[in-house]
């Protein structure tokens, strides 16, 4: 099996006694990654499956179906909407893709209109389910910026990337107790990344003008 190491995507490190914990992610035939931790993925060449290395933490990957299925007696090209899930990599080699094998346009249809299954198989064929999201796009051309478009949802959804981690400030901030009451917790700087995280560009730019003029 021919693996292609991605050479575009910059990874953050980290080390502990001056080794590198990382692990080896590999596609499963015909699923491709898209964006990886919000930079679009780009290889030297097409290959049925495809591998990139990632280091120890939670990272956010974009990846999709595509690959020959049939319809009737002919070869056609199926291709899913783009999903997105967060991945946490602690040293083990993987390979990601769906709980099934697709082999023909209407199976293909019914498996992802009915919700597809991500999963996590590691090198010891343990089977981990990933939790996946449609990443929804807006007329012809949705998908033709994925890097535009991933960064909208994380906007939406208070994610950030802070030392190479993927982080979702919702989750870090936000606590509902059994009664259903909310409240806010997390310290001052997190808080501030939320919302900036959240913020157009225009008020991130308004907000910058004002850190500016308090200093």
């Amino acid at each position: 099996m021919n693996q292609f190491k991605l050479t575009t995507l910059i990874l953050g490190f980290i080390v502990s006694f001056g080794v590198a914990q990382a692990a080896t992610i590999t596609s499963e035939r015909g699923v491709e990654f898209m964006v990886v931790d919000g930079h679009a993925v780009n290889f030297d060449r097409w290959s049925p499956q495809q591998s990139i290395e990632l280091a120890d933490g939670t990272h956010q990957l974009v990846m999709r179906f595509e690959d020959e299925v049939k319809r009737g007696s002919k070869e056609v090209i199926y291709t899913s909407r783009p999903y997105v899930f967060e991945l946490t990599v602690n040293g083990r080699d993987m390979t990601i893709g769906l709980d099934t094998r697709l082999s023909a346009q209407s199976q293909a249809s019914s498996y992802f209109a009915s919700g597809a299954q991500w999963q996590a198989v590691y090198s010891n064929d343990e089977v981990k389910p990933l939790v996946a999201t449609v990443l929804e796009g807006d007329g012809f051309a949705a998908y033709s910026n994925m890097e535009e478009l991933v960064a909208k949802y994380n906007q939406a959804n208070g994610i950030i990337f802070d030392e190479g981690e993927s982080k979702n400030l919702n989750e870090l901030l936000v606590e509902v107790d059994h009664q259903g009451k909310v409240s806010i917790k997390g310290d001052s700087v997190t808080q501030l990344k939320l919302w900036y995280a959240k913020a157009s560009d225009e008020e991130r730019k308004a907000f910058r003008r004002w850190m500016i003029d308090q200093e």
